[in-house]
């Protein structure tokens, strides 16, 4: 969540503002190690907010999971 953020130039306010999920539930989710915990409505709203924003979550592919950047479309 934090590599998203940072690819999109996002604060945890801004986030929150995009997702429908509070600030200090973005905060505490940060906070913690490993799998993104608490609900799964919190967790698909978070995704969602991220995807409609240009991220890609790249799967497990033997190197490690991870996000990018979409590229924006030629004009």
């Amino acid at each position: 969540m934090k590599a998203a953020r940072a690819l999109l130039d996002w604060s945890q306010g801004d986030l929150a503002q995009a997702s429908g999920i509070s600030e200090p539930t973005i905060k505490r989710l940060e906070a913690s190690d490993g799998d993104l915990g608490g609900r799964a409505e919190t967790a698909e709203a978070i995704r969602t907010a991220l995807e409609d924003a240009g991220i890609i979550f790249v799967p497990e592919n033997g190197e490690g999971a991870g996000v990018r950047l979409r590229k924006k479309a030629a004009v």
